[in-house]
Parts: C-alpha cells; sequence; structure tokens
C-alpha cells in the first residue's frame, strides 16, 4: 500500500506521516556519491513532499534526524525552502536532532514530515477501470540523478499535475519501481492492469522519485501531453491471448 501512515485526529481529519532517509550520500569522504547537504535535503524531503501531496494532504513540519554534525543544519533548512518555494508553500516548521557525540565515516539523515488531511479528500482510491496510465518522468538513481536532470520530473510539473482535472490519482515511483507503484495503484482501486510492451524499466529504482504514475481521462491526454512534453511517457495495457483469435 502507499508508504504513509494515517492517525486521525477526529471524525472529520487524519494527521498524516511520511518518512525517507539518505545514506551514503554527501560531503563526507567515503561517501558513495558527492554531493552538497543542501541537495541531499531537497531531494529527500521531495520524496515525502510528492507522497504527502499526492493523496491531497496539507504539510506542517518536518522532523529532521541529522547524522552529518550541526554544520549541515542550515543547508538542510535551504533544500527544504527551495522545496516549499517550487511547490508554492509557506515554510515548514523545522524541528530534529543531531548526533554531536560520535561521528560517522560516512553521511546519513532522516527527514520526517507531518502534515493532515480531510478524510473525505483523499486523492486515493479514485481511478476508474477505464483510466488510462501513463508516466511523466524517468526512474533515475544515485549519479544518474545528477548526470540526467532533464529527465527528472520537475516540482513545478508535479504542481500543475496536481491541479490538472483530467488526472483521477498520482503516485510517485520509489525504490521498488514503475511495476510496483502500478500494482499498488490497481490493488487500492480493485482493478487489474498489465502493461504492454514499454520501453520503460518497470523494477528500476527511482531514486528521489525522479518520475510519477499517473492515472486519468482519456479525453485530457492531449492536454496533459502538451503539459508535460517529453516526460510523458504512457503505458499500454497487455492484451489478453484468446485461444480463439486468429491472425491474419
Amino acid at each position: 500500500m502507499r508508504d504513509m501512515l494515517f492517525l486521525p485526529l477526529d471524525e472529520k481529519e487524519d494527521l498524516v506521516i511520511v518518512a525517507d532517509n539518505v545514506g551514503a550520500i554527501g560531503e563526507k569522504k567515503y561517501d558513495a556519491i558527492s554531493v552538497s547537504y543542501k541537495e541531499v535535503a531537497y531531494y529527500s524531503l521531495r520524496v515525502a513532499m510528492m507522497e504527502m501531496l499526492s493523496i491531497g494532504a496539507h504539510p506542517l513540519s518536518v522532523v529532521v534526524s541529522d547524522f552529518n554534525g550541526e554544520s549541515a543544519w542550515l543547508l538542510y533548512e535551504q533544500g527544504i525552502e527551495s522545496v516549499c518555494l517550487e511547490l508554492g508553500l509557506e515554510p515548514l516548521t523545522i524541528v530534529g536532532s543531531s548526533e554531536t557525540n560520535f561521528p560517522l565515516m560516512q553521511s546519513a539523515v532522516g527527514f520526517t514530515l507531518i502534515g493532515k488531511v480531510k478524510k473525505e479528500a483523499k486523492r486515493m482510491g479514485r481511478t476508474p477501470r477505464h483510466a488510462c496510465i501513463a508516466v511523466i518522468g524517468s526512474p533515475l538513481v544515485g549519479q544518474e540523478v545528477l548526470e540526467q536532470s532533464e529527465k527528472i520530473l520537475p516540482l513545478s510539473l508535479f504542481r500543475k499535475l496536481l491541479g490538472e482535472e483530467g488526472v483521477y490519482e498520482l503516485i510517485p515511483v520509489g525504490s521498488k519501481g514503475i511495476g510496483h507503484e502500478l500494482h499498488v495503484l490497481m490493488q487500492l482501486n480493485g482493478h487489474d492492469f498489465s502493461p504492454g510492451s514499454t520501453g520503460l524499466p518497470l523494477g528500476k529504482s527511482a531514486g528521489p522519485s525522479t518520475c510519477v504514475l499517473i492515472s486519468y481521462k482519456v479525453e485530457r491526454e492531449s492536454v496533459i501531453r502538451e503539459l508535460c512534453g517529453e516526460l510523458f511517457q504512457p503505458l499500454t495495457k497487455k492484451e489478453k491471448f484468446s485461444p480463439n483469435r486468429r491472425e491474419n
């Protein structure tokens, strides 16, 4: 199911908790990928924020679990601010803790996003059986994220897709790949959808949610295609084999 926790606040609203973490990516000597902590915070919070916004929740605050020392804190704040600015959101309240007793050889940090959602407004289980499916962006991980940024779904475009009337649901793709998220989408809606031939690697990790799976109205496909440009990659449904089908 979706990677988030719902806790009832009252009869009308739920508290929503989403988390993401990063390891061996940062500014330390033995990190697998060298990048500033500002970028680490940006891409990690991006994942949690996309998850939360995709189900109609409103983010309130973020908890940072820091293992890189207090000197990284300002860079985290800058990365978090960039995410909020691109999504047109108010700044988040930031709290957390830093490990200062024992230094780690590699970078590590976690971000827990807290928000709330009206129960009747949850954007889940809204995909009808006749809906079309597409991937916006491409699954990238590790060094690919730095080297192929033109293939990444921008947060500004994600924000537009959230407001597009032809989109039923959005599911950010994580480390388990497009195929897994497609299965989650179908399970939530009680449908069956086996993708046909596609050039997309369905099992590949999408790292910091470099792409998103959407279900949408076929009548709005031209609009969504124009909005997304080359990032739009439709998934066709695999035809079921019929023993009575005649080939010409």
